[in-house]
């Protein structure tokens, strides 16, 4: 009989989340279970009541969500069902970071969950050391895969976004949720940067939605016309907005938050050929092959982070870009769909094998 293993994802069913675990264990054949992020108690009841009813001989969660992680941590101590965290955050430093009178109690959390599993699986190395440190006694790393960029036609994207054919854009696509505490969302210091580079020629594209929007829009009009916001956009499209771009932000924060992550937009960069602007993060260093520019400061939102994103902006040249995007690598194994399913194969069946 071939082993019994199941996954879900604490983002719910539905979610990238879901499908990206599911892709992953595409070799093993996992049955993927039900989960509402809207109802997490519900769930998380009915999910123990699956595991305990079922007994797989492995359950794989897709994030670290307190609901879902209380519902495998109850399965492991009240019938011994084995559990692997798959996580692309360092959940304590994030949870902190949010909520700082709950940064013990994440930490705890973590800590207890790394601990209590058979394995981790980690979207960058960093996580898996930070997983291993914590009590997790397995882990490996799968960072995620590019988008198919099939139909990406930047002429026509950059035409239908009103975007004349000299101007150099800075660009991303995200979530874009407002941080009140860091007076913040994603593509927030490109549009600040903008301003303060005063370079008619230059456009900014901040692809997504959320709740930090309409302060995109209002900063934005002190650049008529240079920033672009279409809003969410159908995950087919999203090849044909990068292809518009010619750099891509990715900010992260110089912390145990930013510090961990890849995030899907390396990936979906490095699919689209975009040179990268970053802070100075570890990937900054470990992938950089003359394809990023890493620019001081602690946080997006930091003042010296800005003032160096606005200088770049004003000095950037067209032959500079040409030599940046000619360095960014066509591929890297590291986020090779096939290669992280094959060994995310072997490492479930090698987790398996020694119980």
């Amino acid at each position: 009989m071939p082993p019994h293993v199941v996954c879900f994802a604490t983002q719910g069913s539905g979610h990238g989340d879901e499908q990206r675990i599911v892709a992953l264990l595409a070799e093993v054949g996992a049955e993927a279970l039900p989960f509402d992020r809207g109802d997490k108690a519900r769930s998380a009841r009915r999910l123990l009541r699956t595991l305990l009813r079922q007994r797989p001989d492995l359950v794989v969660m897709e994030g670290t969500g307190v609901a879902g992680g209380a519902a495998v941590i109850a399965a492991r101590l009240l019938g011994g069902v084995p559990y692997v965290v798959s996580s692309g955050d360092a959940v304590g430093p994030y949870i902190g970071l949010a909520h700082r009178r709950l940064a013990p109690f994440a930490a705890l959390y973590e800590r207890l969950l790394c601990r209590l599993s058979a394995g981790f699986i980690g979207w960058t190395p960093y996580l898996v050391g930070r997983a291993l440190t914590l009590g997790a006694p397995r882990a490996m790393t799968a960072a995620n895969w590019p988008a198919p960029a099939a139909g990406a036609d930047r002429e026509a994207r950059r035409e239908q976004l009103g975007i004349p054919p000299e101007a150099i854009v800075f660009g991303l696509v995200g979530s874009l949720d407002w941080n009140e505490g860091a007076g913040y969302c994603y593509g927030y210091e490109l549009v600040r940067a903008l301003v303060e580079a005063g370079r008619p020629e230059l456009r900014v594209l901040v692809v997504g939605d959320g709740s930090g929007l309409e302060r995109l829009r209002e900063l934005g009009e002190r650049a008529p016309g240079q920033v672009l916001l279409p809003g969410r956009v159908p995950r087919a499209e999203v090849a044909s907005y990068l292809a518009a771009i010619d750099v891509a932000s990715l900010p992260q924060s110089v912390d145990g938050v930013g510090s961990f992550r890849y995030t899907t937009k390396v990936s979906e960069y490095l699919g689209a050929g975009l040179p990268v602007v970053t802070g100075q993060i570890p990937l900054a260093y470990d992938l950089d092959d003359g394809w990023l520019w890493r620019l001081a400061g602690d946080a997006p939102w930091d003042d010296r982070y800005v003032a160096e994103l606005a200088e770049l902006m004003r000095a950037i040249s067209g032959e500079e870009l040409a030599a940046k995007r000619a360095a960014v690598p066509a591929a890297l194994p590291l986020f090779e769909r096939e290669r992280q399913q094959r060994l995310v194969g072997e490492f479930v069946a090698d987790l398996l094998a020694s119980r």
